[in-house]
C-alpha cells in the first residue's frame, strides 16, 4: 500500500464520496471557524483537517465500541455520510477495533483526501512499536496522520511513558506518523498538560454538564485549556455530547455553544451512529459558531 491510496478495489459507493472540504485553511483557536468544511492547520506538522472529526470509540472497550459492533455495512454508511458531507478527519483507536473497519470503508478514497488519528495503549515502548506497525497493516496504508498515546490516567505519566513517547517521536522522524499527541482521564493528568513541552495534539473532555469528564465541574477544566491555548497548543475536545448522553436537542445546542464559546478548541470528534445524524450536527455546530461569534462581536 502507498502514500496515494488504499485498495484499488471500491466497494459499492465508496467512489462517489464527495470529498469537498472548503480548502479554507485557519489557524488553531477555536474562535474563526465558521464552517464545518474549514480546515484546521495542526501546528507545523503539515497536517490540515475539518474542525469535526469522525469518533468510532462510543463505549468503547476490548477492541469495540458501539460504531463496529453495528458492523461492517452501518460503519460504511456512517463513513460515506460523513466523506459526502465534505469532512475529513476519521478518529480510530486499537481499544475501539475500528481501524480494520477503517480499511474496508475506505477502499478507493485517495489516501491524501483522510486525515487518520489513532491511539496506542500503555506504557512499554516496545509494545508501541508493534502496535504501530500493526495499525498500518490494520488501516492498509503506510502512514498514520496522527497517533496518540492514549488515555494517561496519573501525574507522572510523562516519565512513565518515556519509552512511549520515544517510539512515537521516531515514528514521527521515519515519515510513519504526522503529528503526534496525548489524551488524558483524570484531572490529575490534566494539570499536567501545559507543561508538556512534547506533542502536537491535547485531546481533552470537556462538555457544559460535566458528563463523563475528568470533573463534574467544567469550570475546573477551563483553565487548563486557557493555559494551553496560551502557549499555542491545538486542543481538540472529546466527550462534547457525554459519550451520547447528552441526547436532548436543546442541550446539544448548548454544549457546543458552550465549546465553540471557550475560544480554545480547535476541532472536536463526535461519536456518530447514524447517517443522518452528521448532516444535522454540522447545522447545529455552524449555527452555534454563529452565535459565538455573534455573542462576541
Amino acid at each position: 500500500m502507498n502514500r496515494r491510496g488504499f485498495l484499488e478495489s471500491a466497494v459499492a459507493g465508496t467512489a462517489g464520496f464527495t470529498l469537498m472540504a472548503s480548502g479554507r485553511l485557519i489557524s488553531a483557536g477555536g474562535a474563526d471557524i465558521p464552517k464545518a468544511t474549514d480546515l484546521v492547520a495542526l501546528g507545523k506538522t503539515g497536517v490540515k483537517m475539518t474542525p469535526i472529526a469522525m469518533g468510532t470509540g462510543t463505549v468503547g472497550y476490548k477492541k469495540s465500541s458501539n460504531q463496529t459492533r453495528a458492523g461492517q455495512e452501518s460503519f460504511n454508511r456512517i463513513t460515506r455520510a460523513y466523506l459526502d458531507a465534505g469532512l475529513n478527519f476519521l478518529d480510530t483507536a486499537d481499544l475501539y477495533g475500528s481501524m480494520p473497519f477503517f480499511k474496508i470503508a475506505l477502499e478507493g478514497v485517495p489516501r491524501d483526501k483522510v486525515v487518520i488519528m489513532s491511539k496506542v495503549w500503555g506504557d512499554d515502548g516496545k509494545q508501541a512499536q508493534a502496535d504501530l506497525e500493526r495499525f498500518l497493516k490494520e488501516l492498509g496504508t503506510d502512514y498514520i496522520d496522527i497517533v496518540l498515546t492514549h488515555c494517561a490516567t496519573t501525574a507522572d505519566w510523562y516519565s512513565r511513558r518515556a519509552g512511549v513517547r520515544e517510539t512515537l517521536s521516531k515514528a514521527k522522524e521515519q515519515g510513519m506518523i504526522r503529528a503526534l499527541g496525548v489524551s488524558w482521564h483524570g484531572m490529575a493528568p490534566l494539570q499536567t498538560m501545559p507543561d508538556a513541552e512534547w506533542g502536537d495534539l491535547f485531546l481533552v473532555r470537556i462538555n457544559h454538564k460535566g458528563v463523563k469528564m475528568d470533573s463534574e465541574r467544567p469550570q475546573e477544566v477551563e483553565p487548563v485549556l486557557n493555559k494551553l491555548h496560551d502557549k499555542g497548543k491545538f486542543v481538540m475536545a472529546m466527550k462534547v455530547l457525554g459519550e451520547g448522553t447528552i441526547k436532548d436537542s436543546a442541550e446539544i445546542d448548548a454544549s457546543l455553544r458552550y465549546v465553540l464559546g471557550l475560544g480554545t478548541i480547535s476541532a472536536m470528534t463526535i461519536g456518530f451512529e447514524k447517517p443522518e445524524q452528521i448532516g444535522d450536527f454540522v447545522r447545529r455546530w455552524e449555527a452555534a459558531m454563529a452565535d459565538v461569534k455573534k455573542s462576541k462581536a
